[in-house]
């Protein structure tokens, strides 16, 4: 097996989309199924993952997609594997473009409900908006709550996975303190009574 690009699928919608590469030759590129790739271009496989540019990220080039498509039997070459994409420590809240402002409110609307456990001030660092914004979304009397959709915040790049991951575990070990304060209380208050 060949070396895959970073995010294959992603790729491959970008490739389906943007070339008249043929479908052999993406899934040999991108070490994906050919039927795979066809679900691709019909719509049945890869809903909502968003194109992933391998010549912006140095790992196909331009001249190489247009060689390959004028001869089918030519195989695609990775330039280089992004093993690793590279993170920056943020000090300052980050800008958040005008097209991905909409975005925030279906975003926290996910959280809510799929992680119920992070409090709105977590959601709030984790999206960019503010507590007032969460706690509205998450009463269900944000003015426009009836046309949000629930998104992934990593999908929407609002947030990174990593960032995620580190609320959710720091939600879930508050949570685990608080029940066992519970616990230790109603103890408390047996023994009083007793």
């Amino acid at each position: 097996m060949s070396e895959a690009p970073f995010m294959p699928k992603a790729t491959a919608v970008w490739l389906v989309e943007n070339t008249t590469l043929t479908f052999k030759q993406i899934a040999k590129f991108c070490n994906l199924h050919e039927l795979e790739i066809k679900g691709i271009a019909d719509g049945d496989v890869a809903k909502g993952i968003k194109a992933y540019n391998p010549i912006l990220a140095g790992q196909l080039s331009r001249d190489e997609i247009e060689i390959c498509s004028k001869d089918p039997t030519k195989e695609l070459s990775l330039i280089k594997k992004v093993d690793e994409v590279e993170l920056k420590a943020r000090k300052k809240p980050k800008y958040t473009p005008l097209s991905k402002r909409q975005d925030r409110p279906d975003a926290i609307l996910w959280l809510c409900k799929n992680a119920p456990e992070l409090t709105d001030g977590q959601i709030s660092k984790l999206v960019g908006s503010t507590k007032n914004t969460v706690s509205l979304i998450r009463k269900r009397s944000y003015w426009n709550f009836s046309n949000l959709k629930p998104r992934d915040p990593v999908i929407l790049a609002l947030c990174t996975q990593e960032t995620f991951q580190k609320s959710l575990e720091k939600a879930k070990r508050r949570v685990e303190r608080e029940k066992k304060a519970k616990i230790r209380e109603e103890k408390k208050a047996q023994s009083a009574s007793v």
